[in-house]
């Protein structure tokens, strides 16, 4: 089962979908290459695994997972897709630190009784902004810390849609996961002025339409 939204685009993981505490999972086809943005807590891959198979057509390479932040529920699964897919696992260079360390807390596997298993980032971002390549597009990383220290959101046009992966848009904020709130405000009002026309949020599911998307993202600014 998987959860269409657009044309080459769908969500294929997420409670209800895989594992009960996984967040939203979602699946990109760009011609002949794919990304996956985020992996779950990893407890239901082989249930992953049949949602992507049933998106991808015969000669798709999923190529990349693109990871938004470090936290245990969009990267405890992140090792078993690069072992089934082969792909390049794609994150910022100040969460891939505590990944490759295998860190518990600031990962917070710890919070789901879990440890997280430390795993090798093919590609450390380390800019503001970053255009990555994937088959026909283009999706852009934008560096927007708080929630964590390196979290990410990706945007990408699709069928004239700007299509905003803003994974923990809502947070939350908590020392122990090393967020800090005054990045976290400059960070929301950064997405804000993007004007996207669909966010993928990883707990809330799909906001569609510009004016939806400014009222989820307001909600959670200070003013």
């Amino acid at each position: 089962m998987n959860k269409p939204i657009l044309q080459n685009l769908w969500q294929v993981g997420g409670d209800g979908l895989t594992a009960p505490g996984d967040a939203a999972i979602y699946l990109i086809r760009c011609g002949d290459r794919a990304a996956l943005i985020d992996a779950g807590c990893g407890g239901a891959h082989g249930r992953l695994v049949d949602h992507i198979d049933a998106c991808l057509p015969k000669g798709t390479r999923l190529s990349h997972l693109l990871l938004t932040h470090c936290h245990f529920d969009h990267t405890g699964g992140a090792e078993a897709v690069r072992q089934t897919y082969g792909c390049r696992i794609v994150a910022h260079a100040q969460d891939a630190v505590y990944l490759e360390a295998g860190d518990s807390e600031v990962t917070a596997a710890s919070w789901y009784g879990a440890r997280l298993n430390p795993f090798t980032v093919d590609h450390k971002l380390s800019q503001e902004e970053t255009a990555l390549t994937v088959g026909r597009c283009t999706i852009t990383a934008l560096h927007w810390p708080g929630h964590s220290p390196g979290s990410l959101v990706y945007h990408t046009t699709m069928d004239d849609k700007l299509v905003l992966f803003g994974q923990d848009v809502h947070g939350p904020i908590h020392p122990a996961l090393l967020s800090d709130a005054a990045l976290y405000q400059k960070s929301l009002k950064r997405i804000l002025d993007l004007d996207a026309d669909l966010l993928l949020e990883g707990h809330f599911g799909v906001v569609d339409g510009k004016e939806a998307v400014r009222r989820f993202i307001r909600s959670y600014m200070d003013t």
